[in-house]
């Protein structure tokens, strides 16, 4: 039984992110633009005829045994009661803690792809569904499109991006997401936009984000707290500026991003901060691997 799928995991971008408030439960409320780029982590899968689920590391990375790959597969037999194992290797790209969905990206692609190693026809809300109980991130990258986000990250529209291009710095230093959302000092009372505040028109029925008017219009909330916590972060923004950028943090990490014009030359960035130019994606490239 030598059946063998080779497939991406591609990063996120939140092009703004507003907290609008707090539940009572705890849980924020916000708003934001996730977009899909052409970062991505690699995944190799071979299906097993006894059950067992194995996960080879790929690039050295330090990865722990349980980590969201192996949770995937593992959520996906239990949900299913497949008889089927898999060997999973996870060449991994995308830095950690870098805001940019790089784990819940690889569990989405790991559910699509077992879906359709193991036969199991599972459609795209029920594959979601399992997937929501591994991260919030999770049905986005499922959904396989660019998405506004409200509520607490579960309520998903997608929209249409115009193709553009983006520079990502990471500093080698991260920042807690309990530590960020659980300050003091982190503003909670973004004023609600609308969809259609940050839309230029409609295509095909889905709303076709104004890039100019989300990149000038909107922030990070988290985005103070995370640079008192890594101060890096401000180096990276101050470097950006250099360059005529305007820099903002993506999610929750320390990884920050700016629109970058064609001609733009970067230079002199520091050597330890990792920078990447990527584009972003029309679709997820596994998008049409389940049914809606």
């Amino acid at each position: 039984m030598r059946r063998l799928l080779d497939v991406p995991a591609p990063a996120k971008l939140n092009l703004f992110l507003h907290i609008n408030g707090r539940r009572d439960d705890g849980y924020h409320l916000l708003q934001s633009v996730f977009m899909l780029v052409d970062w991505c982590d690699h995944l190799h899968f071979e299906c097993r005829a006894d059950g067992v689920i194995s996960r080879e590391d790929l690039t050295g990375t330090a990865l722990p045994a349980n980590d969201l790959t192996v949770r995937a597969a593992n959520a996906l037999k239990l949900a299913t009661g497949c008889t089927l194992g898999a060997h999973i290797g996870l060449e991994k790209n995308l830095p950690a803690e870098a805001g940019m969905g790089g784990g819940s990206s690889d569990a989405a692609s790991t559910l699509l792809a077992l879906n359709r190693l193991w036969g199991l026809g599972l459609s795209r809300a029920r594959l979601a569904a399992i997937g929501l109980q591994l991260g919030a991130d999770v049905p986005f990258f499922i959904g396989g499109r660019h998405a506004w986000v409200e509520g607490v990250g579960e309520r998903l529209t997608p929209v249409d991006i115009p193709p553009a291009r983006f520079v990502v710095v990471k500093p080698p230093t991260g920042a807690s997401t309990a530590h960020i959302f659980s300050s003091p000092e982190l503003k909670r009372d973004t004023k609600t936009a609308t969809i259609r505040g940050f839309a230029a028109n409609d295509s095909q029925g889905r709303a076709l984000i104004d890039l100019q008017k989300v990149l000038k219009l909107g922030h990070n909330d988290l985005q103070p707290v995370a640079q008192a916590l890594c101060p890096e972060v401000g180096n990276c923004i101050e470097w950006l500026q250099s360059h005529g950028l305007q820099g903002r943090m993506t999610g929750s990490g320390t990884a920050v991003f700016a629109a970058l014009p064609q001609a733009t030359q970067l230079t002199g960035a520091s050597g330890a901060w990792t920078v990447r130019q990527c584009g972003n994606m029309d679709a997820h490239p596994l998008l049409d691997w389940c049914t809606d």
